[in-house]
């Protein structure tokens, strides 16, 4: 029988394509409730299904605008992630910018992944998007990039709390799935040597730039545990090219960093290929995905996104790149 996370797939059992949340709260730049609301139709008339949020994303808003829009359709005809691992706490003199979101709800996020945090927190994120169940449940920053040297800690706490209360809502129908939502590959590994996870939402550690999850494909196919890769651009380097201020890794690209994608970009433009249809669907191609999410601030964005993974790639292409070094050539997609 067919999982939630099986759903996220294409039909043709590939990894399908998702929309990211982020955006939706207002990450990085404000974007209108109706710029929002024409986001999320554009996603749904081009045959998006997989919604992905947080708390975190607005502190509270994206989850609110989703939500809004998600409860016009039929229930059953979409997939919905969430995160827990941080509480939501009403804040009065909120800044206009606050964990490089603008202008997004009157809340403080502060970090809680106990038992009793991560079961407030589905309820929390249940009451904002006015829906009556989750798909999938995952904990939320149990890495390094996000606690540094605090993470261990952060781990055992996540694994002792959130991640008996998800397993628990799990095995109670509440949530179809659970697992963790993280930057770092390690953090995936470590979750998955302490506990039973159905995925792992990983950002910018399976890209074209950045490839370094790729040991951890063995222990996902050991474990039968689906991956969801987001971040697929590394902080929009390998959509907008190498550009002087490109950032990498939510910091501004080192000069290594952007020579690399130039030479990528060449090597994609000798194809006739772009830089980011060949990053998406590299990425998709990975043999453990179950889906792709990427962030959108408007209907032209989800569009470009759709048009992207339907863009032709020579096979060519993909030893070219492992010819140049520019390729692990165990990571070249098949034909």
């Amino acid at each position: 029988m067919d999982t939630v996370v099986d759903r996220l797939c294409s039909p043709l059992g590939s990894a399908g394509l998702g929309l990211g949340g982020a955006p939706l709260g207002n990450l990085y730049a404000p974007l209108s409730d109706e710029a929002a609301e024409q986001t999320l139709e554009a996603a749904w008339r081009l045959g998006l299904r997989y919604f992905d949020t947080a708390p975190l994303y607005g502190h509270g808003l994206s989850e609110q605008r989703l939500g809004r829009f998600l409860r016009t359709r039929p229930r059953d005809a979409f997939v919905l992630s969430t995160k827990v691992g941080r509480l939501l706490q009403a804040d009065p003199q909120a800044p206009p910018e606050r964990d490089g979101y603008h202008g997004g709800l009157p809340f403080a996020p502060r970090f809680d992944y106990s038992h009793d945090g991560a079961l407030r927190s589905i309820e929390d994120s249940l009451q904002r998007l006015g829906l009556a169940r989750i798909d999938i449940a995952l904990i939320h920053d149990i890495d390094r990039h996000t606690h540094g040297d605090a993470q261990p800690r952060r781990l055992r706490e996540a694994m002792d709390g959130a991640y008996r209360a998800l397993r628990r809502l799990r095995d109670e129908g509440v949530v179809g799935a659970i697992g963790v939502g993280v930057n770092e590959w390690q953090a995936c590994r470590d979750a998955l040597a302490r506990g039973d996870f159905d995925c792992l939402m990983l950002a910018g550690r399976y890209t074209l730039l950045d490839a370094s999850a790729a040991g951890l494909l063995p222990l996902c196919i050991e474990r039968k545990v689906k991956l969801i890769l987001a971040g697929v651009f590394n902080s929009g380097i390998l959509a907008g090219g190498a550009a002087a201020d490109a950032r990498f890794d939510y910091a501004p690209a080192t000069a290594a960093v952007r020579a690399r994608v130039e030479r990528l970009a060449q090597a994609c433009a000798a194809f006739g290929v772009s830089l980011p249809a060949a990053a998406l669907q590299f990425a998709l191609a990975c043999p453990c995905a179950a889906a792709v999410v990427v962030g959108a601030r408007s209907a032209d964005e989800v569009a470009q996104a759709v048009a992207r993974r339907a863009e032709p790639i020579p096979t060519a292409l993909w030893a070219s790149l492992a010819g140049q070094g520019l390729l692990d050539p165990a990571l070249v997609p098949g034909p």
